[in-house]
């Protein structure tokens, strides 16, 4: 799918420009700003990659990482996530409007009328973890995940509310396995890492530090490729070198509105990330981050807290990830966001690229 650009060269660390088709590209600003961030410690390491045209734009490691890096991901796992399920969606395992109670009939409260739609889009009205002093949501299988949010109290009635969070996504995933008769990790593999090519990517094992759970909406790790590979098939409608992983009509229902007319409140991500306050700010397992004038999403992503950030920008015909994990301490002490900082990305690469079509 990706031709790299031969013609590629360093005119130092901080300084890469790259010409494709007689484009000069100059990315030493970016190359300049992550390099900052990984000196004053906020990260070991970090690598990128940015894809035009199918043409790979560029690609630089920077501290202690390397082409074979794997990293935990964080809440980029949701975009994985809600697209393997949508391949059970385009297979008739499931539909976006089975309610939890079709699968899972222990939840005999509201949380049972939340959709498989809402679960993805934070809508359900389900907790978003697991209350404080309670064990974290680190369960190796959904089923022992799902056995500990039954007894929750709900939190508002399904499609009332936004509120994003990691809980919700595992039932989500429990009615995937209940569908198949499958573990989450295999349906993952066979539906959607396998025909990727992703073999770096993983749910399971679940790792017990703090912010590498839950299983689905906090716990894949993967590699700088198998991530690009994703969007690649993303960004072409569902295909990926040539063959078919989701319908067209999945990948325009994972990047639709769908908060619909659940409520947001104030302060929500796009609204501190690209100072705008609007209701229709996340499709299923991704952010909407702009849209056009018909409410089509024209940048959609899925940070990280801890600082990855895969993004697709329809604006300038760019997709990329940005692969990281965040020095806690050292940020927290200096006050800097990994979670706000990343978005920065996309907003220099499209000056980077508009300078480069003059």
């Amino acid at each position: 799918m990706y031709k790299l650009i031969c013609c590629l060269w360093l005119i130092s660390s901080l300084n890469v420009t790259v010409s494709a088709q007689g484009k000069p590209y100059d990315f030493s600003p970016l190359s300049a700003k992550i390099q900052n961030w990984v000196d004053k410690g906020f990260y070991s390491g970090a690598s990128v990659m940015i894809v035009q045209n199918d043409e790979v734009i560029y690609k630089h490691h920077f501290g202690n990482y390397g082409e074979e890096s794997v990293a935990y991901i964080a809440s980029a796992g949701k975009w994985l996530a809600a697209a393997t399920i949508a391949v059970l969606v385009d297979e008739g395992k499931l539909s976006w409007d089975d309610k939890v109670a079709k699968w899972l009939p222990e939840f005999s409260d509201q949380k049972g009328q939340a959709t498989l739609r809402q679960l993805l889009s934070h809508t359900s009205g389900f907790p978003e973890y697991q209350p404080a002093g309670v064990h974290r949501d680190d369960y190796q299988t959904l089923r022992e995940s799902v056995f500990h949010i039954v007894n929750l109290p709900s939190v508002s009635k399904p499609g009332t509310h936004f509120s994003y969070g990691g809980l919700a996504m595992q039932v989500a995933g429990r009615m995937a396995e209940l569908s198949t008769g499958k573990s989450w990790e295999t349906i993952f593999q066979e539906k959607m890492a396998k025909p990727l090519g992703m073999t770096h990517t993983h749910f399971s094992p679940v790792d017990s530090t703090a912010g590498h759970n839950p299983m689905l909406g906090g716990g894949a790790r993967a590699s700088l490729k198998d991530y690009v590979n994703f969007l690649s098939m993303i960004y072409h409608k569902g295909v990926f070198k040539g063959k078919r992983i989701l319908s067209e009509k999945a990948i325009a229902e994972l990047q639709a509105d769908q908060v619909r007319k659940a409520e947001v409140k104030s302060g929500e991500y796009v609204e501190k990330s690209r100072k705008t306050q609007r209701k229709d700010i996340y499709g299923l397992g991704e952010w909407r981050e702009e849209t056009d004038a018909g409410g089509n999403a024209i940048l959609i992503s899925s940070p990280g807290w801890a600082g990855a950030y895969p993004w697709i920008d329809k604006k300038a015909n760019v997709f990329g990830f940005f692969m990281t994990r965040v020095n806690v301490e050292k940020a927290n002490k200096a006050g800097f966001s990994s979670f706000y900082a990343s978005p920065v990305l996309p907003v220099m690469l499209r000056e980077i690229v508009r300078k480069s079509e003059k």
